[in-house]
């Protein structure tokens, strides 16, 4: 072609078979020709590419020569060559006191430590399904307590489950406790204990959670329509305002908010089937319900279509 040079294969041919196109063996570097098996050159340089795939899968093309990317979070985990430069014992020679060359490949304890979390950390978020960036910041969390030291004492899983925690605050999408428990080894009790000493040695904060935090999810959760969904968080937002549910959690207000607008509707729930995807015992949801039933016409949207008028509601 006009503005390449000719390939090698293209310079060489079989003398009794110009035309016919040379066979490579890339083992032996030679190109044979088909027909009469004639070597007709050797020591073929390999121009292609270098690297090698191990994997079981024929299919699977792995480019990758050098492993994973580096991970700012850790300390020493590269595979640099470091040459000694010490004297006496502290240098490493060879037989002919020449320095010697060592390759940076083993981590130490606190890398181990951080690998370990953060590993659990990915594997949280897989089973809560949440966003690669959230799983980053509760990594750099891990690591600020990590070398603060000021937890020591405390199990790993317990400090991964708050910065798991603390995270989703941060990030706006928060999970309660029970849904952090869910997918760790650790306590509701003992998460929340190590959550109130992070936020105090690390002088960080959470935005307070409110009763939209889990709305969308809930409902979603439960199979109930956008229009019922509107509802309850009106129903929950008005509640609040109200000063009606004073001491409850956000998440038992949006779960009897739930509960009110589904009755009122065509798709109802039980405080049961609430209570098992909130996370709320189904006695808390009665309630605060109960709290909230007085003031039920004041509480829905004006444009809701019941299909249960407001007087024919349970009243727990």
């Amino acid at each position: 072609m006009k503005g390449q040079g000719p390939s090698f294969s293209a310079q060489i041919c079989c003398r009794e078979h110009p035309d016919t196109p040379l066979v490579e063996d890339s083992h032996a570097g030679d190109m044979i020709c088909p027909e009469c098996g004639v070597v007709v050159g050797d020591r073929v340089i390999d121009v292609g590419s270098e690297w090698r795939t191990f994997s079981n899968e024929k299919s699977t093309k792995d480019n990758s020569r050098v492993g994973a990317a580096e991970n700012p979070l850790f300390e020493g985990s590269d595979m640099s060559t470091m040459i000694a430069i010490g004297t006496g014992s502290d240098s490493l020679r060879d037989e002919f006191g020449k320095p010697m060359y060592r390759n940076r490949r083993t981590m130490n304890s606190s890398d181990r430590a951080l690998l370990t979390a953060f590993r659990e950390i990915g594997q949280m978020a897989d089973r809560l399904n949440l966003p690669k960036m959230l799983v980053d910041r509760a990594n750099t969390l891990f690591k600020q307590v990590h070398e603060s030291k000021t937890l020591k004492g405390r199990s790993n899983d317990a400090i991964v489950s708050a910065c798991m925690y603390i995270a989703c605050r941060q990030e706006g999408v928060p999970r309660t406790f029970k849904e952090i428990c869910a997918v760790s080894k650790i306590s509701k009790k003992e998460i929340g204990r190590v959550f109130k000493l992070i936020l105090k040695n690390l002088e960080t904060n959470v935005e307070l959670i409110t009763t939209g935090d889990f709305m969308s999810r809930f409902c979603s959760n439960l199979g109930l329509p956008s229009s019922v969904q509107k509802a309850a968080t009106h129903i929950a937002r008005k509640a609040v305002e109200m000063d009606l549910v004073p001491g409850r959690s956000p998440i038992s207000v949006a779960a009897a908010a739930i509960y009110m607008a589904s009755q009122a509707s065509d798709d109802k729930k039980t405080p049961k089937e609430i209570g098992d995807i909130a996370g709320v015992a189904e006695v808390t949801i009665r309630q605060s319900y109960k709290s909230m039933i007085p003031k039920a016409a004041e509480l829905f949207p004006a444009d809701f279509n019941f299909s249960t008028p407001i007087d024919s509601l349970p009243l727990n």
